[in-house]
């Protein structure tokens, strides 16, 4: 019986590393055309921490832009409440153009960061593997360059969202927000 447990926990993690490993990104990614204000739009995880706050996400803005030694800095505004919260994360590059690393001091989670697909001026497809002590989960984020997308748009991150493993349960597009978030919260 325990080889057994094994050989199932190894077919799992290596079916996780397959994951991880199958999800593309962007070709010829430039990330200067990332730069700049979005909007996230969609958000899609099977972490548990999504689906108990899905109910109370709304759509927040995020603001990207490059350091000095080529990593991304990412604020993102969102409301909490009746205030504004925000979140800053340095996206570390990595060797593959469009492939970032992130550590949450907070939680110590590792994320494996992935640009999956851009136009760069309409809408940008990333997915994320959360890795922490507790386990892992899958977030894929759609963000936009304003705060409504085109119907294929919406679709084409739930289908790839699905092919992340994840259900119609795990996808969610968020509702819009007030006008207070354009600024400072």
């Amino acid at each position: 019986m325990h080889a057994t447990l094994l050989g199932i926990l190894g077919l799992a993690l290596l079916g996780a590393l397959h994951a991880q490993t199958g999800v593309p990104v962007q070709s010829d990614f430039q990330q200067d055309k990332l730069t700049g204000r979005w909007y996230s739009i969609g958000l899609a995880s099977n972490a548990n921490w999504f689906k108990e706050k899905k109910h109370l996400m709304k759509m927040c803005t995020t603001i990207i832009s490059a350091t000095a030694d080529g990593n991304l800095e990412v604020t993102s505004t969102y409301p909490k409440g009746d205030q504004c919260e925000t979140r800053n994360s340095l996206y570390t590059k990595t060797e593959q153009p469009g492939r970032f690393s992130y550590t949450s001091p907070r939680w110590g989670s590792k994320h494996d960061i992935r640009v999956v697909e851009t136009n760069y001026e309409e809408y940008a497809l990333v997915a994320t593997q959360i890795s922490k002590s507790t386990g892992s989960s899958t977030m894929v984020l759609l963000y936009s360059r304003t705060k409504e997308l085109s119907p294929e748009r919406l679709e084409r991150f739930s289908q790839f969202s699905r092919e992340q493993g994840l259900t119609d349960d795990d996808i969610l597009i968020l509702p819009q927000t007030g006008e207070r978030l354009e600024g400072q919260g």
